[in-house]
């Protein structure tokens, strides 16, 4: 054991060092308090928690959980970040999106923290044509411009080329990317286009504008059609492969064609699998461009994640977005874009637009996140969530690789098929809210009035679908509106509680949250027949301890079929009490149960 010198700071120093057993000895005393009977390793399995992709965060993590050698920051792999310096001079690049012309709100962003422009241009953007006036006022030899344009690319960037020219501003002083990416915009429509424009404004920035990129690889559509990391990851490095073969047999060198190339990647709520996957994917791109004979850092692009954010208490996606943000900024991306709270809802308003760039702004600037290079760093929790995702990652671009490349695993649905496989096994984890949704699946609130907004331009579809986490609910809350404007009144349910409140509070807090989530109205009262009467409502649920139930539930399932009751629920696990028709407990599937409930409610 090492001798540290006395400063008088010592931390229980008197202690012997705990080995890994001894741990594992704690928690098998744990689990045995509450019935189960594990030992070692597989008592360390129970507090283990699954992901996607086949992988798993356990409960402790120690200097033996051993990796490769990530490096240092700058330098390849580049997993601790593409800069030696990461982003201690001046925080990361935010980049605000707009899809709207709107009077001066491009100008309110880069004069109140927003360093570079996302300009979605076309289909589910402004006209192409509109382009100067978007950037009217703006100073191009200082604001960075990132354009979005699908299929339209060409003369998009053409149209920003123009505009250089046309203000004088020096071909080394422009900043940004063109944003071809033809793969992405099959994945998003199913339409190909062909690559030989792309070409030309690859050779046009490598020859003439150093600080442009022509081509960005998206990996948003993969993400948006419900894909896990690895997913998303394995589908960019396929692009970006696809990409350095077509610019290299277009006779740019693989040094050339590599840096024409910048990443976008999801940034989700659950920070620690997006530090580790933006770190996966510089390490995973460093190997593909080392067997190209060009090693390069990743330029990476998060974008706060569109899956996530929610239409009902679309408030809390504030906080969703900044700790996606935080994230992002930890796991060492170069440009980061905060979707506005109301992203989902339509055209964002100030307000919207103003949180989403403070939210950088905080993080950099009070919170000093970017004083740090590679924070997360030496933690072996993310030093080996880094490496278990990068080898899944890779598993998955090299099915796709073996299937033809990204462009043939798109065609014959390959991919698609994966992906809907990876969301089917989510859906189901949503369902039964073992992913819970904060303001809809858990805490949802009937009385708050809804968010509205300006309807933003439809989305390129027509190729991968894109899913919300909340689609279910929303469906269920959808019908419950209409019930609602309909009639006056919200479907209702009548909790009917047994016992003092310490008996039943929980199990009602837990069944009103249920129904709620469906947009079912509880009201709570006595386990009564008058009281289920004059609640309005048409079927019930028991709520109370174990013990009370053992005594009364049959009796009050009774009184309240008696009354009237069409179903009589439980909240507990299921059991055999006469007249209880079914039962809600955590772990349920709460979609499945809040649909039939509305249907036989009458609500459509």
């Amino acid at each position: 054991m090492t001798v540290l010198p006395d400063d008088g700071l010592s931390l229980a120093a008197e202690f012997p060092d705990a080995t890994h057993e001894q741990w594992q000895r704690l928690v098998e005393g744990v689990l045995r308090k509450s019935g189960k009977e594990l030992s070692g390793a597989a008592a360390e399995d129970a507090l283990s928690t699954a992901l996607e992709d086949g992988l798993g965060t356990r409960p402790l993590y120690t200097a033996d959980d051993s990796v490769p050698d990530p490096g240092f920051p700058g330098f390849a792999p580049f997993v601790r970040g593409g800069r030696v310096e990461g982003s201690t001079t001046g925080g990361w690049d935010v980049r605000q999106r707009h899809t709207a012309v709107a009077d001066g709100a491009v100008l309110a962003d880069l004069e109140n923290g927003v360093t570079s422009l996302w300009l979605v241009a076309g289909d589910g953007g402004f006209p192409v044509e509109r382009l100067p006036q978007v950037l009217e006022g703006v100073y191009l030899d200082l604001a960075a411009v990132a354009l979005d344009a699908g299929s339209q690319v060409e003369p998009a960037a053409r149209e920003l080329l123009r505009l250089y020219e046309e203000r004088g501003v020096a071909r080394e002083a422009a900043r940004g990317n063109l944003g071809a990416d033809p793969l992405g915009h099959e994945a998003r429509t199913g339409e190909a286009f062909g690559f030989a424009p792309v070409a030309g404004l690859a050779r046009q920035c490598a020859d003439a504008y150093p600080g442009l990129r022509a081509l960005t690889v998206d990996a948003l559509p993969y993400h948006e059609a419900g894909g896990s990391a690895a997913q998303e990851l394995g589908c960019s490095l396929a692009t970006g492969v696809a990409y350095l073969r077509e610019l290299t047999e277009a006779g740019l060198t693989a040094e050339q064609a590599a840096a024409q190339l910048e990443f976008r990647y999801a940034a989700t709520a659950d920070q620690f699998l997006t530090i580790a996957k933006l770190r996966a994917a510089r390490r995973l791109w460093a190997r593909v461009t080392e067997v190209c004979g060009a090693p390069a850092a990743q330029i990476q692009h998060a974008v706060t994640s569109p899956v996530m954010m929610s239409r009902r208490d679309p408030w809390v996606n504030m906080l969703r977005t900044t700790v996606a943000t935080l994230a992002a900024g930890v796991g060492g991306a170069d440009a980061v874009t905060v979707l506005p709270f109301d992203h989902a809802l339509g055209l964002p308003d100030a307000f919207a637009r103003r949180i989403a760039r403070n939210t950088s702004s905080i993080l950099v600037e009070e919170s000093h996140l970017a004083r740090v290079i590679d924070p997360a760093g030496g933690s072996w929790y993310v030093e080996r969530l880094t490496d278990e995702l990068a080898h899944a990652g890779w598993e998955f671009f090299r099915r796709i690789e073996r299937a033809g490349g990204q462009a043939s695993a798109l065609r014959s649905g390959f991919i698609g098929e994966d992906l809907a496989n990876t969301w089917a096994v989510r859906s189901a984890q949503l369902a039964k809210r073992r992913e819970p949704i904060t303001g809809v699946s858990e805490f949802p609130n009937l009385a708050e009035p809804p968010v509205e907004r300006a309807p933003a331009a439809p989305a390129p579809s027509g190729g991968l679908p894109r899913v919300r986490r909340d689609e279910a609910f929303e469906a269920l809350r959808a019908r419950s509106d209409a019930h609602l404007a309909a009639t006056g009144s919200r479907p209702r349910i009548f909790l009917a509680t047994l016992g003092p409140a310490a008996a039943h509070t929980a199990r009602a807090t837990f069944a009103a949250n249920l129904f709620q989530a469906g947009g079912i109205e509880p009201v709570t009262g006595d386990a009564t027949a008058e009281a289920f009467r004059a609640s309005g409502a048409t079927e019930s649920c028991l709520c109370s301890s174990d013990a009370l139930y053992e005594e009364q539930a049959a009796a009050a399932a009774g009184t309240l079929k008696s009354a009237g009751a069409t179903q009589v629920f439980l909240a507990g696990r299921p059991g055999q009490y006469s007249d209880v028709d079914a039962y809600v407990f955590a772990g349920c599937d709460a979609v499945a149960l809040l649909s039939t409930t509305l249907d036989r409610m009458g609500v459509s």
